[in-house]
């Protein structure tokens, strides 16, 4: 660092150390506040509502949202009964104010290995107090068997995920305090470090509402992500006091070790950062909002660290300087000098290595639903309806939006969609059935109507001559109306609306049965048609994602093109995971090469070099294609969006691993021959590294075993195996790969040489390179031999080896 840049670097230092208890009361109020404001915090549970705007699925589900009411469903399976018996409950559940039907037939549908399943739909939607009365009920009924029950209703996911992401937040920061007591200088490190970043994990999460509503995956792991991702910030804010506070008092080694550590700490963090930004270009927008809540909470980490540890550093140095124990992380000296040893060795295996994970990582079976998911731990709602599904099967629905008002097409097109083998069943006002074998859209003349409903003939008349007025038609009445049809749903409703303004009186069964179908009618318009749309359901006998399904979807939009010129919608869990299997290959484009390029430019930057960016990017490219090509090994489906999202991660946070290592490689090969410098790197990076590493990889493993969303427990598997092969790599790699691409490191440095960097060495050396200074006297030559004696002298190319006796010659 210039010593302009230092001199900056110390006034911010001296005004945050002597204004801390300034610092302090501004982090109490921001503290309070972020607790209150963590109940402002919208929460998006629905992962469909993060694709794109111009995917079918988005305009589907909106369209859905406005036009139509979904109303609440329940499947309920009782085990070990008999049919008879299952009848009578059914008959109870459906007594139930809140029920509108149950559905409950002998068919192998409906009963199979002695266990029934009660179908039942609600007069509510599955968050209305009428269905969650309801569904308590039918619990209370069913209370007394094996009962299953699938259902949304009365099932708060988000507060499911709440509950266990704070035992997984607890069991993380019991992991990180046992890292750091093995891992720090004083156990006086651990509280400071624990409290810097509570507090900084409140104001992350307080500062949520800021963004609107976040999603569900980021609400639940963020928590522990930023603990994992920016812990080594703080820890080298320690390190850097106990070094300054050894000739230093308390308050000028806290200002020293300050100004020291913000340039490093900050361009550590630009790497995390650069690699979650990289997030933000994908067409599926929950990689930005993952992105944006991490990259928040890494800068409020950054700011506390900055901001709030200087001054507790000070609050608790009578407690480090008393609690300082031994060193617990042996030395590695023995692994750097394996690395020498092997350095022509390890990267042909590497390279071999490389080139089959590439090879495993593009075989790779990826899956683009989150229904299939299934989680290490299932919760109890979960495990209810994986016993519904593996007993009766499972519903792949597909729901057809079409333009409303052609009741005619719409027969048709369900009729022809029924006649594909891929189709179990649909369901729509055409196929819905009204009374005498007649569906709703059954066009009736008035004298099927009457004989219909037992209406006298002249009524009928007079009604379907109203109709014809009310529908401006007038046409049909001065012509024959006994031949004019209308849709029976259609004289249903006129005929309901009649008889309640008082034009037309009916007898009082008629009445009743009347007023019982204008509310089925009311609730299936509701579900099944607006004033612009027509919703029809389709069920496939198909898997929600595979070739066969994605390409039956196409089939459908034949068909439908077929009687419709606008555009038509499906949507669904198919559909869901089609939309994102076709973004896939650009967002997975995107976001590698993005996240490299950023990655690159940063380590440019920092080591002054063009070629080692490439050295440490191949390393963290190569534990990406390691860490995905275990899913092809063990033949299990891959979920996009861990790939996405945590080979980023990789690319960005255990790229610091890498830098570690090679920021003191560089620094001591300046006085040192380059095999005892990457011997003293390694040695002296790896508390650093195992320290991040072991806290991201528990971190993530504890996500992955302890969560029951399957989204977040597949980020979590990924996170941490990846970091575990990274470190690997990092500490039995990457040092045999400095050594042997020192040569293009040099070469490729565009930072100006300096010639104070002298090396003084006794002894007998191996030279190679131009050498000037004293050798016994002075020299400005270019050298290639054995030196024995002294020297002091600056090598500008080359280097200074030492070497054995017996390998001695010139």
């Amino acid at each position: 660092m210039k010593a302009g840049s230092q001199h900056v670097m110390e006034k911010i230092a001296t005004f945050i150390v002597d204004k801390r208890n300034l610092f302090f009361l501004l982090y109490l109020f921001a503290i309070i506040f972020s607790i209150y404001a963590m109940g402002w915090v919208q929460v998006e549970n629905d992962i469909t509502a993060y694709l794109a705007e111009d995917t079918e699925t988005r305009q589907g589900v909106e369209i859905m949202e406005r036009e139509f009411t979904t109303f609440g469903s329940a499947k309920v399976m009782l085990a070990n009964i008999s049919y008879d018996h299952a009848k009578e409950i059914a008959s109870k559940i459906e007594r139930i104010e809140g029920v509108s039907g149950v559905t409950l037939e002998q068919e192998d549908k409906y009963y199979q290995n002695a266990s029934a399943l009660i179908e039942v739909s609600f007069k509510g939607t599955d968050k209305d107090e009428i269905s969650l009365a309801a569904m308590e009920k039918i619990r209370e009924v069913i209370a007394p068997y094996d009962s299953y029950v699938s259902t949304t209703i009365g099932v708060d996911t988000a507060k499911q995920l709440a509950d266990e992401m704070q035992v997984i937040v607890v069991i993380a920061a019991v992991i990180i305090v046992l890292v750091l007591f093995f891992t720090s200088k004083s156990y006086g490190e651990i509280p400071v470090v624990i409290l810097t970043f509570g507090v900084a994990a409140l104001l992350n999460m307080g500062t949520n509402f800021l963004l609107g509503k976040i999603s569900f995956i980021s609400n639940s792991v963020a928590v522990v992500l930023q603990l994992a991702l920016a812990i080594d910030y703080a820890i080298i804010l320690c390190h850097r006091f106990t070094e300054e506070h050894e000739t230093l008092p308390v308050r000028e080694a806290c200002i020293a070790a300050l100004a020291k550590a913000i340039p490093e700490i900050a361009s550590s963090s630009l790497t995390t950062m650069s690699g979650l930004f990289a997030l933000v270009f994908m067409h599926f927008r929950i990689g930005g909002d993952l992105a944006v809540v991490l990259i928040k909470a890494i800068i409020l980490s950054l700011l506390s660290v900055f901001t709030l540890m200087p001054g507790l550093l000070i609050v608790f140095s009578k407690f480090i300087d008393k609690t300082q124990h031994r060193n617990f992380i042996p030395s590695i000296r023995g692994l750097g000098k394996f690395a020498v040893k092997t350095r022509y060795v390890i990267p042909p295996v590497f390279v071999i290595l490389v080139l089959a994970s590439f090879v495993f990582f593009n075989r790779c079976p990826f899956s683009f639903g989150v229904a299939d998911l299934r989680a290490p731990r299932r919760n109890a709602v979960q495990m209810a309806e994986d016993k519904v599904n593996d007993t009766f099967g499972k519903n792949n629905m597909l729901a057809l939006i079409v333009p409303s008002g052609d009741y005619i097409s719409e027969g048709k097109l369900l009729k022809e969609l029924e006649r594909y083998d891929e189709v179990d069943s649909t369901l729509g006002l055409a196929t819905t059935e009204a009374m005498d074998d007649y569906v709703l859209t059954d066009y009736l003349t008035p004298r099927a109507f009457s004989e219909l409903i037992d209406l006298d003939y002249e009524v009928a008349q007079l009604l379907y001559a109203a109709y014809a007025v009310n529908d401006e038609d007038y046409g049909k009445i001065v012509s024959d109306i006994g031949e004019y049809s209308v849709p029976l749903i259609d004289m249903f409703m006129f005929l309901y609306d009649q008889v309640d303004k008082g034009y037309v009186t009916l007898e009082n069964e008629l009445q009743e049965e009347l007023e019982d179908l204008h509310s089925q009618l009311t609730d299936a318009k509701k579900q099944l048609m607006s004033e612009d749309y027509s919703r029809m359901l389709i069920y496939l006998n198909l898997p929600e994602e595979s070739e066969e399904t994605f390409a039956f979807l196409d089939t459908i939009h034949e068909v439908a093109a077929k009687y419709y010129d606008e555009d038509v919608y499906i949507v669904g869990n198919s559909t869901s995971n089609y939309d994102l299997s076709s973004t896939f290959a650009t967002d997975n484009l995107v976001i590698s090469i993005l996240s490299a390029l950023f990655v690159i430019l940063i380590l440019m930057f920092t080591f002054k070099s063009a070629g080692l960016p490439v050295l440490l990017i191949i390393v963290i490219q190569a534990s990406i294609w390691m860490n995905f090509s275990f899913p092809y090994l063990q033949n299990k489906p891959l979920f996009f969006l861990g790939y996405l999202v945590v080979s980023s991660i990789q690319m960005g946070a255990n790229i610091d691993y890498a830098i570690v290592i090679t920021s003191r490689y560089m620094t001591l090969k300046k006085t040192l021959p380059i095999k005892k410098a990457i011997v003293e790197a390694l040695n002296q990076s790896f508390p650093t590294i195992l320290t991040s590493g072991v806290i991201l990889a528990s971190a993530g493993i504890v996500i992955s075993q302890l969560s029951t969303d399957g989204t977040i427990a597949a980020l979590g598997l990924c996170i941490g195996r990846g970091t575990i092969i990274s470190m690997i790599l990092v500490i039995f790699v990457l040092p045999q790969i400095l050594l042997l691409g020192d040569s293009i490191i040099e070469r490729t440095t565009f930072a100006q040489k300096k010639s104070t960097l002298v090396q003084e060495r006794t002894g007998k050396w191996l030279v190679n390179g131009r050498v000037r200074g004293y050798v016994s006297g002075v020299v400005d030559m270019e050298m290639k031999g054995v030196l024995e004696g002294d020297l002091k002298a600056m090598v500008s190319t080359g280097e200074v080896e030492e070497i054995e006796e017996e390998t001695a010659h010139v």
